[in-house]
């Protein structure tokens, strides 16, 4: 396992090719710490543990490492399902002036179709992520104010990793000379 810099495990996503709308996430509350955790999971792709906290509201530091491969049946437990409420996208920015203008166009041919139509919201989150070009996309379990029990069953499922990067991340924090995150 390598712990890598958080933004680099996110470009990997973005430049993974993986089926968009396959990827699951759960994220938190650190248990112990400043910051929060985030867990990614693809199929094809393994899961990626991240671990970041804000120094400011324009700085965000953080580490991450790819702890499992691929995701089998038993790591498929501690992911959400298409019937969890909450939703995650990463997105890319637009290159230039042209391209968003072009997107923003899209974008309101989606809503005005979702508007005349009978839809669902899941139905319209993944035409928006589509229009968007949205690398990465789909269910998610967060709790903004604690742990979801899925995010401790994958900390123990991957107690080495956990260990590891809550002391990488420690050490930036203290190397940052910041007490607490950014609220």
């Amino acid at each position: 396992m390598r712990v890598r810099d958080w933004d680099d495990i996110v470009s990997d996503v973005v430049d993974s090719g993986a089926d968009a709308d396959d990827w699951r996430a759960v994220a938190g509350d650190r248990a112990s710490g400043v910051g929060e955790d985030f867990y990614l999971g693809h199929p094809s792709q393994g899961v990626y543990h991240l671990k970041t906290y804000a120094k400011n509201p324009y700085e965000v530091h953080g580490v991450g490492a790819r702890v499992a491969r691929k995701v089998d049946d038993g790591l498929a437990d501690f992911l959400p399902t298409e019937d969890d409420a909450g939703r995650f996208a990463v997105q890319s920015p637009v290159e230039d002036e042209d391209e968003a203008e072009e997107k923003a166009s899209e974008l309101e041919q989606v809503v005005q179709a979702h508007a005349d139509a009978p839809t669902t919201p899941d139905d319209f989150f993944e035409d928006v992520m589509e229009t968007l070009d949205s690398p990465a996309f789909g269910p998610m379990e967060y709790d903004p104010h604690g742990r979801p029990d899925r995010m401790d069953d994958l900390a123990d499922e991957f107690e080495d990793a956990e260990e590891l990067l809550n002391s990488e991340l420690d050490d930036i924090i203290d190397d940052d000379g910041v007490g607490r995150g950014f609220q």
